[in-house]
């Protein structure tokens, strides 16, 4: 399948990745992610291996449609929740623990 990474067209397989990333020990996931195998990557991980490039030249959003339209699991970041803001009285209460949590 033909897709374009970094503005540079690539004829990428599922085999070829998977080929690609045999040995490939995966690094720490902290934000979109691609599994193959039994492994989960960082995108960036997986784009700078099959497409020989720096990471910066590539946003993992490329990667994750690439990886996606081959057929492999991705995952993105979900976007965090936001903070409850807690009054003095709930912080208090919560550090010393809810009487009905006995």
């Amino acid at each position: 399948m033909r897709c374009v990474i970094a503005r540079f067209p690539f004829d990428l397989t599922k085999s070829g990745v998977l080929e690609s990333m045999k040995g490939v020990k995966p690094e720490e996931v902290t934000g979109d992610s691609v599994i193959i195998g039994r492994r989960q990557y960082p995108a960036k991980q997986v784009g700078a291996i099959i497409t020989r490039q720096d990471r910066r030249d590539f946003s993992a959003g490329e990667v994750i449609r690439a990886m996606s339209k081959l057929g492999f699991t991705c995952r993105t970041l979900a976007q965090a929740a936001p903070a409850q803001v807690l009054t003095p009285f709930q912080k208090a209460s919560a550090s010393l623990g809810s009487p009905l949590s006995g």
